[in-house]
C-alpha cells in the first residue's frame, strides 16, 4: 500500500511533465534523464536519492518547483536512456513508472551536493546495462555462495568490567550513546539516558553489524568506536569554539567552512572560505517583544530564508528553516533581558546529515555573553533597497500592476503576471489565486487568499472614448521600486488594433513594463480598459504605442468569473488630485514568485 502511495504521489507530481516531454521531438541523439521517482520535500528525496546511489551509477537530484524534488539517473542519449530504463525496470531496480524526462524539466540541482550537471554533455551508460542487453533475454542463473562467518572482534573488557565501566558515565554521556545509536539507525526510542530493554536490544544489534559479540553491553573502546563513527560526519569542518565579544556570542562553528567578514547590525557575518558554501549569522540587538516581532517578520523576506519549511514563532523566541533545492537555512533567536540574540545557519541542499549535526552542535553551545551590537555597526557599508543589513531581499520573478475590480477585493491584470508561478501576491504580501484567465485576451482574475477590504475600485465606462481624448494609465512602472503607483498621461490614438482589432485601444503614450495590467483612466476617472504587456515578437513598435483591451472584453472575462463590475457615473473632468487619489486606492502590485 506504502508503495502505491507513493507512485501515485509520483505521477501527481510529473504527470504535466510527462505531457511535455512526450510533445518534444523524439531523437536517438536528445539529451535526455531516466526519472526514478519524485518526492515532496527536501529531506525525504535526499533520503531517495542517498538510497539509489547505493544500488546505481549516475543518480542525481533537481528541484521540479513547486515544492517537489526529483530524482533522475543521466544524463544519457534518448537511445542508451530507453535501454537503461528497460533494463532498470525488469530487473526490478527502479518503479514501473520511471520515465524519459528532458532537462528543462530540472531547476536547481541538490544531490550530489555541490553537483551542477544540468549542462554537461551525455554520459555512456552503465556498463552493466550494455552487458546485459547484449547477452540473451534468458535470466542468468547466479549460484548461492554460503555465507561466510564473520570473524568477531577481540572485546577489550569482559562483560562485568563493561558494565562497571559503563555504570560511570554521566546521564549526558547516556544520551549521548543513545543519539549515536539512533543515527545509526540502530534506536527509534526516546533519549533518557536509561538503558531499558530497547537500548540494550539496540547495542545489541550495533554490536552485530560491526563484528562484536552481541552482548547488549558496550565496551569502553566499543563505545568510543561508536561515537568516532557518529562524529565522522563532522570531520574536516573544524568545529571550534567561537567568542565573538562585539555581538555578545560565544558557540560552536564549522571555522574550516566560516570565517568572520563584517558587521551589519544586527548581524555578524560570517562567510563562506570552504567548498561547501555555508554561511553563519550572528543576531544580536537591543530589543524587545516588537522587536523579535519584526526580526522574525523581516527575516521571512530574505534570500536566505527559502519560502519552504518549518517556522514557528512564540512569546520569547522563534524558529525559522527555509529549504529549496540549492539552501537549507535554520535560524534560531530568544528574547531574554532585553537582548534578542540567535544565529541562522545556511548550509547547502542535500547534506543533511552533516547540516543536522552541525546545527546541533551550535545550538547545543550557544552561549549569551555580555553586550549587544552596536546598532551603528556597519552603518557605513553599500547601501541598496534590496538589501537588509547586507542581505538580500527576496525578489519576485516579475511584478505587473493590477486593480480591484470589485468590493471583495477581485484584481483585475495582464496574463502575463501569472504565468508559470509557484505563487501570486497582491501588494507584497496577501498571497492570491487565478480565478480566471483568458490568454486570448491577455487577462486574469485574480482572488485574494484572505479578505482585503479595497480602498477604491474600478467604476468601468463601457462606451466607446473619444478620439484623441486624454487619457491616464496608473500603474507600478518600476515593479515596485515605489511604494505606490504612477499616473502616466496620454490621448487615445484609436480605438482598434493595428490590424482592426474591434477589441484593443491603441493609446498614444510611453510606459514602462511594470504598467502592464494597470487600469486605463478617462479624463472623467473612470476605467475605459486595461494596459497590455507590449508584445515580444514580431515589429518593433515606437516607444510611445500601447494597447489596452478595452471594457467590453473585461466585462465579458468578468461574467465568465462570476464577478460583478461597478458602471461609471462620473461626468465633467477630474482634478488631476482626485484622479491620483482614486487611481493609488484601486491600483495593486501583483507579483509572481518562483
Amino acid at each position: 500500500m506504502m508503495r502505491l502511495f507513493q507512485t501515485l504521489l509520483t505521477v501527481v507530481a510529473t504527470l504535466f511533465l510527462l505531457f511535455t516531454s512526450a510533445a518534444q521531438a523524439q531523437s536517438p541523439d536528445d539529451v535526455v534523464w531516466v526519472q526514478i521517482e519524485a518526492q515532496p520535500s527536501l529531506s525525504e528525496a535526499t533520503e531517495r536519492a542517498r538510497a539509489f546511489t547505493a544500488q546505481l551509477e549516475d543518480v542525481n537530484g533537481f528541484s521540479l518547483g513547486g515544492g517537489w524534488y526529483a530524482i533522475a539517473v543521466g544524463p544519457y542519449r534518448r537511445a542508451d536512456a530507453e535501454q537503461v530504463l528497460r533494463t532498470y525496470v525488469r530487473d526490478r531496480i527502479v518503479p514501473r513508472d520511471s520515465f524519459i524526462q528532458f532537462s528543462t524539466a530540472f531547476r536547481q540541482q541538490f544531490w550530489p551536493v555541490g553537483a551542477n550537471v544540468l549542462n554537461r554533455g551525455v554520459i555512456d551508460a552503465p556498463t552493466s546495462v550494455e552487458t546485459a542487453t547484449a547477452t540473451t533475454p534468458a535470466e542468468p542463473v547466479t549460484p548461492v555462495a554460503e555465507p561466510e562467518q564473520p570473524v568477531l572482534q577481540p572485546a577489550d573488557e569482559t562483560l562485568a568490567e563493561a558494565r562497571r565501566s559503563e555504570r560511570s558515565l554521566t546521564a549526558q554521556d547516556r544520551k549521548d550513546l543513545q543519539i549515536a545509536l539512533q543515527w545509526a539507525g540502530f534506536y527509534n526510542a526516546a533519549i533518557d539516558g536509561s538503558y531499558g530493554r530497547g537500548t540494550r536490544n539496540s547495542m545489541a544489534a550495533w554490536q552485530e553489524a560491526n563484528n562484536f559479540e552481541q552482548t547488549g553491553v558496550l565496551t569502553t573502546l566499543q563505545r568510543a568506536a561508536l561515537l568516532k563513527q557518529y562524529n565522522s560526519v563532522l570531520d574536516g569542518l573544524g568545529l571550534q569554539i567561537v567568542r565573538d565579544a562585539d555581538a555578545g556570542i560565544e558557540m560552536i562553528m564549522p571555522t574550516a567552512e566560516v570565517a568572520f567578514t563584517r558587521y551589519e547590525a544586527p548581524f555578524a557575518h560570517y562567510d563562506s572560505t570552504g567548498n561547501i558554501g555555508a554561511r553563519v549569522l550572528l543576531i544580536s540587538q537591543a530589543g524587545d517583544q516588537d522587536t523579535l516581532f519584526g526580526l522574525y517578520d523581516i527575516m521571512q523576506t530574505l534570500e536566505i530564508v527559502p519560502t519552504s519549511g518549518p517556522r514557528a514563532r512564540k512569546n520569547s523566541s522563534f524558529e525559522l528553516v527555509g529549504e529549496d533545492g540549492r539552501i537549507v537555512s535554520q535560524t534560531q533567536v530568544t528574547l531574554k533581558d532585553g537582548h534578542v540574540k540567535g544565529f541562522t545557519l545556511i548550509w547547502p541542499a542535500g547534506d543533511e546529515d552533516r547540516r543536522r549535526r552541525v546545527m546541533a552542535e551550535m545550538a547545543k553551545s550557544f552561549t549569551r555573553l555580555d553586550g549587544v551590537l552596536d546598532a551603528a555597526a556597519g552603518s557605513d557599508a553599500e547601501q541598496a533597497i534590496d538589501l537588509v543589513s547586507g542581505l538580500q531581499v527576496r525578489l519576485p520573478k516579475m511584478s505587473r500592476s493590477g486593480f480591484f475590480i470589485d468590493g471583495a477585493g477581485a484584481v483585475l491584470t495582464t496574463s502575463e503576471a501569472v504565468d508559470s508561478c509557484s505563487r501570486l501576491t497582491v501588494d507584497g504580501d496577501t498571497e492570491a489565486e487565478v480565478l480566471a484567465q483568458d490568454n486570448t485576451n491577455g487577462v486574469a482574475i485574480l482572488k485574494p487568499v484572505s479578505a482585503l477590504a479595497p480602498l477604491a475600485v474600478a467604476a468601468f465606462n463601457l462606451t466607446a472614448p473619444r478620439l484623441q481624448s486624454e487619457i491616464s494609465v496608473a500603474g507600478y512602472s518600476y515593479e515596485g521600486v515605489l511604494s505606490a503607483a504612477t499616473l502616466t498621461f496620454g490621448k487615445l490614438a484609436d480605438v482598434r488594433g493595428l490590424q482592426g482589432e474591434k477589441n484593443l485601444n491603441r493609446l498614444a503614450l510611453k510606459v514602462q513594463p511594470g504598467d502592464a495590467g494597470g487600469p486605463v483612466f478617462d479624463a472623467s476617472g473612470n476605467v475605459v480598459g486595461m494596459l497590455l504587456s507590449k508584445p515580444t515578437s514580431g515589429p518593433q513598435l515606437p516607444e510611445d504605442v500601447s494597447f489596452a483591451l478595452d471594457g467590453t472584453s473585461i466585462a465579458s472575462v468578468a461574467a465568465q468569473a462570476g464577478v460583478q463590475l461597478t458602471a461609471a457615473d462620473r461626468t465633467g473632468t477630474a482634478a488631476p488630485r482626485d484622479l491620483r487619489i482614486a487611481a493609488q486606492g484601486m491600483t495593486v502590485l501583483v507579483s509572481c514568485w518562483e
